[in-house]
C-alpha cells in the first residue's frame, strides 16, 4: 500500500520503497513536511490529485508489481471517500493490458530493498507507460505530474523489474473472479499460482470460521485436491474482515499450496501464496451463496476465463436457500455490532453505507 501510495500520487516519489533504517527514509520525511507546507499555499488538497486518472495509474502499477489482495478492498475504499466509484471490473481491464514485471517474496525471491535499488515505483511506472496505462498528466503532491517526476527515472536492475519483452506474465497480479459462487466478484494473486493451479476442481471442505479450519489443516484432515471453504469471515460476518495469514501459511507449512485452494469471504495477507480466493461477494452473513456450499460440492475454479463456479444446479440452489439458518454472530454487544449493520460488501471496499 506505501508502494500504491506512491503511485497514486499522494506519496513522494521514492516513499514506497526506501527502506526505514537508511538516512534516505529521514531525508524523505523532512522532504514530505516540506511539500506539505508548499501544497498549504498552493491551495493543493488530496481530492486534486486523488483523480480516476490517479486510482487507474495505482491499479496499472500495483498489477506490475504482482499486487496485494488487500489492494482491492484498500483502492476502492479510498476512491469513495475521494467521491469516486471504483467498479471492480476496472481491475481485469488494467491486469489484461499491464504485465507482471516484478516478483517480490513470498512470490519470488526478490525484496523491496531489491525494488528500491532498481529504481523503485518511478522505474516501474516508466517502463509501463510505454503502454499507455499510466496518465503522465496525472497531479502528485510534488507540485508536478508523473510526466515529469519519470524524467529522471530508470530501471537500474532488469532482474528485479523486468522488461516489457520478458515479463513474468502477459497479465497483471490481480484476477477478479464472478460466477455463481461469486456474483459479486472475489480476488485471487493469480501471480502467486502455480500454472497446476490456474484451472482446478475439487471438492468442498467447508468451515464457518477461521480458526476451525487452521485446526483441521494442521491435524492432516485436508487432503490434495480438496478446496477448503472458510465463510463467515467477511465485513458483516467477522466482524471486520480480519486478516488471514495463519490458514494460507498452515496449507503451505503442510505442503498443500500446489494441490489445496483456499476460498473465502474473508481477506488474506498481502504475502499471500497458493491459490487463496478471497472477498467472495455476496458474504455468508448476508446470505451470499457462500453460505450455500455443502461439504463435498464440486467447486470449479478456472483463472484464465475468471470464473468460480459451484456445481450444484440452481433448483438444489433455490432450495437450499429457503432453509438457510445464517450463523449468529460471535458478537452481539457494543460498536461492532453497529459496524455489521453499517458495514457493505467486500466488493465495494467494504465502505459503510451512504
Amino acid at each position: 500500500m506505501n508502494c500504491v501510495t506512491e503511485a497514486l500520487g499522494l506519496g513522494l516519489p521514492g516513499n514506497g520503497t526506501v527502506l526505514a533504517v537508511q538516512a534516505a527514509r529521514r531525508r524523505l520525511a523532512k522532504h514530505a513536511g516540506m511539500k506539505i507546507m508548499d501544497l498549504l499555499k498552493k491551495n493543493v488538497k488530496p481530492r486534486d490529485i486523488a483523480t480516476l486518472s490517479a486510482f487507474k495509474n495505482a491499479i496499472a502499477v500495483d498489477m506490475a508489481l504482482g499486487c496485494s489482495t488487500n489492494t482491492v478492498l484498500h483502492i476502492p475504499a479510498i476512491a469513495h471517500e475521494a467521491g469516486i466509484k471504483l467498479d471492480l471490473n476496472l481491475f481485469n481491464k488494467i491486469s489484461e493490458k499491464t504485465p507482471n514485471l516484478c516478483k517480490l517474496s513470498p512470490a519470488g525471491h526478490h525484496h523491496i530493498e531489491d525494488l528500491d535499488a532498481a529504481g523503485g515505483i518511478q522505474a516501474v511506472m516508466k517502463v509501463i507507460s510505454a503502454l499507455g496505462v499510466i496518465d503522465k498528466k496525472a497531479m502528485t503532491v510534488t507540485g508536478k505530474n508523473v510526466e515529469t517526476n519519470l524524467k529522471s527515472a530508470r530501471v537500474l536492475n532488469d532482474d528485479v523489474i523486468r522488461p516489457l519483452n520478458n515479463p513474468y506474465s502477459p497479465q497483471g497480479g490481480i484476477a477478479i473472479l464472478r460466477g455463481n459462487l461469486a456474483p459479486d466478484g472475489a480476488v485471487v494473486k493469480q501471480s502467486a499460482v502455480s500454472p497446476g493451479m490456474q484451472v482446478n476442481e475439487g471438492k468442498a471442505r467447508v468451515f464457518d470460521c477461521e480458526d476451525d479450519a487452521i485446526k483441521a489443516i494442521l491435524k492432516g484432515k485436508i487432503k490434495s485436491g480438496d478446496i477448503v471453504v472458510i465463510r463467515y469471515e467477511g465485513p458483516k460476518g467477522g466482524p471486520g474482515m480480519r486478516e488471514m495469514l495463519s490458514p494460507t501459511s498452515a496449507i503451505v507449512g503442510m505442503g498443500l499450496d500446489k494441490t489445496v485452494a483456499l476460498l473465502t469471504d474473508g481477506r488474506f495477507s498481502g504475502g499471500t501464496q497458493g491459490a487463496a480466493i478471497g472477498h467472495i461477494s455476496p458474504e455468508a452473513a448476508e446470505g451470499g451463496p457462500i453460505a450455500l456450499v455443502k461439504e463435498g460440492d464440486i467447486i470449479s475454479i478456472n483463472i484464465p476465463e475468471k470464473t468460480l463456479m459451484l456445481k450444484v444446479s440452481d433448483k438444489e440452489l433455490e432450495k437450499r436457500k429457503k432453509h438457510l439458518k445464517l450463523r449468529k454472530p460471535a458478537i452481539t454487544s457494543g460498536y461492532l455490532v453497529r459496524y455489521a449493520k453499517l458495514v457493505t460488501s467486500a466488493s465495494t471496499g467494504a465502505i459503510f453505507k451512504d
